[in-house]
């Protein structure tokens, strides 16, 4: 088992993926939370069951999947129901993400969540680290990723917490506004040697 575990974190269209990619191009074995928020829901989940019986059976496509696109609707247009889901949703994320951090194998692990610090899922990490761009940044990079409105965009962004709050729960700051693959690459290999280092000491 990693007993050394980092949180990554960032806002919408910050990197993240990049920033994952290099450390598991490294051998570190990454956790995200995304991938276990769409299993727990898959098609014949019982969390899938729950979630058609609260909202209909509309919630449901013909191929038996989630319809995530009307299940963001309906949470965005309802807090009541956002904090169902979230009470239903939470606690089996975290289990797994705790399940797999235990069976990590790599020197140290990273669990990687867009909420991670909304979730309280910092209570699970040893160091946050944080990549950090400037709000702009995070427009440009979703409108020409996501193919979104700046609307929609700023509207996600919104929903987050802010650029100031995930600085402050930040013990590593990654800034990549205008880096160039190389700059990450280095910054993150620094980052790594680091990592290491902690996870020899607690160990």
């Amino acid at each position: 088992m990693s007993n050394f575990i980092v949180g990554l974190t960032g806002g919408i269209g910050s990197g993240k993926t990049t920033v994952t990619n290099i450390f598991a191009a490294l051998g570190i074995d990454i956790i995200d939370a995304d991938i276990i928020a769409r299993d727990v829901v898959a098609k014949g989940s019982p969390a899938l069951t729950m979630i058609e019986a609260h909202f209909g059976s509309d919630i449901i496509q013909g191929d038996g999947q989630l319809n995530r696109a009307m299940l963001r609707e309906k949470i965005f247009a309802n807090e009541v129901d956002k904090h169902w889901l979230n009470a239903l949703l939470h606690p089996l994320i975290r289990k797994q993400i705790v399940t797999q951090a235990q069976v990590s194998l790599s020197p140290y692990c990273i669990i990687v969540a867009p909420l991670l610090i909304e979730n309280n899922l910092t209570a699970l990490v040893d160091r946050v680290l944080v990549v950090d761009v400037k709000e702009t940044t995070q427009i440009s990079r979703t409108i020409a990723r996501d193919n979104n409105s700046a609307k929609q965009v700023k509207a996600i962004i919104k929903s987050q917490v802010s650029r100031k709050v995930r600085q402050e729960h930040a013990d590593d700051l990654l800034n990549n506004d205008d880096c160039l693959i190389e700059d990450l690459e280095s910054a993150v290999a620094q980052l790594h040697q680091a990592y290491l280092a902690y996870a020899a000491k607690k160990n």
